[in-house]
């Protein structure tokens, strides 16, 4: 297919887009620029086949055949560890689409976030997936072998008011009980995520009898705008929007339902001790502390032209919501707030220390190249330690020391996070690489000597040229947000704008496997994860790949 490099300033292609960002709240990701650069994009895209809704094969309850993963980053820590090692990147074993209705843009970008499909113990892999051009939105339980579809179930969930379109996220509890967000800032819960048939629940944090009492009110108004996080009891933890009065007088939050459906919830502008915060930042997946006490989750403004969308991250008592520690995100160079893009899914991530990571943008664009930073906190949201050279749109993955052979510092866990150099944007080179961190050590910064950063143990360089990169040496960009770290085969699991999905060996520090996925396009960041059995799934290009030794 012809590639294009989309430039034009009458379109609000990915590149018109970062260009706007000095004046703009609006925010592009991946591929001509997810925080900047050029696109490889195909022309035209690759748009999957709409189909009418599926027809569940009956099948037989499997059993458990190993380890879950349970939502986006894995676990309520979101570090991204699979608990089972993976297979070989051998072949495509199964497709399905995440998106009958993908939004391409005019040169064949796809500027969607996708929510990361959730694993069962018995190898069920459950897949959210939007069914129409403007939302509407099922879940669908497939086997993680074959793809045969199990079931399927219908939401009637809205997303929030956007510029790039948010995903839909499902979770799996430590239970084994099922959720999605639901319209109005409900709940639905499903007990069953294996069974062919299962009782299903509708759960709302400010009351049942509330929402029935004037539901269209509700489903106009308010929004789930984050993730779904649960604790080890099983209970639900949210962000929320809200755009409108509701007979309830909710304003946007976080929320916090239990296993019976009762909840409570906590306003964002209370929780910050600012007025002027709305909700809670778009696509941020709340966190738990290690020990489950304290919930982590970012809150902003709204998204206003001309106007930086700054924010906080909170520490909440994860059984009140009362709040524990606030913290204002600082950009490290200017030391003005940092941008806290609603374009992004950036979320936090909790070391085994205690240690809390989270990913902002600069808060001038261009002056990082659109990569931002990734800060670092304690527990009690001190800022401690250096910060990360990439935090844009990016929830980095906890990596064991054990995993990197030749680390010979003293941090008890590195990180794994994308480290693209977006050409075009302030000195980027379009050199892009991913790379692992030491959050303990530190370096100059390559892009802004005058900024310690955490220092670079390994990174490694995309492999493809990008036909589009201006100097003719830049690289294909690295399109993930949150990526699977194996430690037992001491390698990271990412796919790449060029349509191929990798492992990365950390012991060689070398792309050792690859499996092409498509012929590749400009997309925003997608997660990678490791299914009960070792199967290596990714999304691009609006579908979701099974890639089976």
């Amino acid at each position: 297919m012809t590639r294009r490099r989309p430039h034009p300033p009458s379109l609000l292609s990915r590149r018109t887009t970062l260009a706007m960002l000095s004046s703009s709240a609006v925010l592009a990701a991946c591929g001509d620029s997810g925080g900047g650069g050029s696109s490889s994009a195909t022309a035209s895209g690759s748009t999957p086949t709409p189909s009418p809704t599926p027809t569940p094969t009956p099948t037989a309850t499997p059993t458990a055949v190993g380890a879950a993963w349970y939502g986006y980053g894995h676990d309520a820590q979101h570090s991204g560890v699979s608990a089972v090692a993976s297979q070989d990147l051998g072949r495509i074993a199964w497709t399905s689409a995440v998106d009958l209705a993908p939004a391409y843009t005019q040169y064949g970008a796809l500027l969607t976030h996708y929510g990361s499909p959730v694993v069962t113990t018995r190898n069920t892999v459950v897949v959210p997936v939007k069914t129409t051009a403007t939302g509407d939105y099922r879940l669908e339980g497939r086997s993680g072998v074959t793809g045969a579809l199990t079931w399927s179930l219908a939401t009637d969930y809205v997303t929030p008011p956007h510029n790039w379109l948010p995903p839909f996220n499902v979770l799996l509890s430590q239970q084994g009980r099922l959720y999605a967000p639901a319209g109005g800032g409900r709940l639905v819960a499903r007990d069953d995520a294996d069974a062919a048939s299962s009782t299903t629940a509708s759960l709302v944090f400010y009351g049942a009898a509330t929402y029935a009492a004037n539901a269209a009110a509700f489903n106009a108004a308010v929004f789930i705008n984050t993730p779904l996080t649960a604790d080890a009891a099983g209970n639900i933890f949210f962000g929320f929007q809200v755009t409108g009065a509701n007979p309830a007088g909710l304003v946007g939050g976080i929320a916090r339902v239990a296993p019976d459906g009762s909840g409570t919830w906590i306003s964002a502008a209370t929780a910050s001790g600012d007025a002027a915060i709305q909700k809670a930042a778009m696509n941020c997946a709340p966190a738990l502390s290690p020990d489950g006490t304290t919930l982590y989750i970012a809150v902003n403004i709204a998204a206003v032209s001309g106007t930086t969308q700054r924010g906080y991250l909170l520490a909440l008592d994860s059984t009140t919501l009362a709040v524990k520690a606030k913290v204002a995100l600082i950009d490290p160079n200017s030391r003005t707030p940092a941008r806290v893009s609603d374009d992004g899914t950036a979320s936090p991530v909790v070391g085994s220390d205690g240690r809390v990571y989270y990913g902002v943008l600069e808060a001038q664009f261009g002056t990082h190249n659109g990569r931002g930073w990734l800060l670092q906190f304690d527990a009690a949201l001190n800022a401690i330690g250096a910060p990360g050279s990439f935090g844009w749109d990016v929830s980095p993955s906890i990596i064991p020391t054990a995993s990197v052979p030749s680390y010979t510092g003293t941090s008890p866990y590195l990180l794994a996070v994308k480290y693209n150099n977006y050409e075009g944007a302030g000195t980027g080179d379009g050199l892009n690489r991913l790379a692992i961190l030491d959050p303990r050590g530190t370096q100059a910064d390559r892009i802004v000597a005058s900024v310690t950063v955490m220092r670079e143990v390994l990174t490694v360089l995309g492999p493809t040229l990008d036909a589009a990169s201006p100097s003719g040496a830049g690289r294909r960009e690295w399109c993930i947000n949150t990526m699977a770290a194996d430690p037992q085969r001491r390698s990271i699991l990412a796919n790449n704008e060029d349509g191929v999905l990798y492992r990365w060996d950390l012991t060689a520090n070398t792309l050792t496997q690859s499996v092409r996925l498509n012929p590749g396009l400009g997309q925003a960041y997608t997660p990678t994860l490791v299914g009960a059995d070792g199967a290596v799934y990714a999304i691009s290009n609006a579908t979701l790949y099974a890639i089976r030794a």
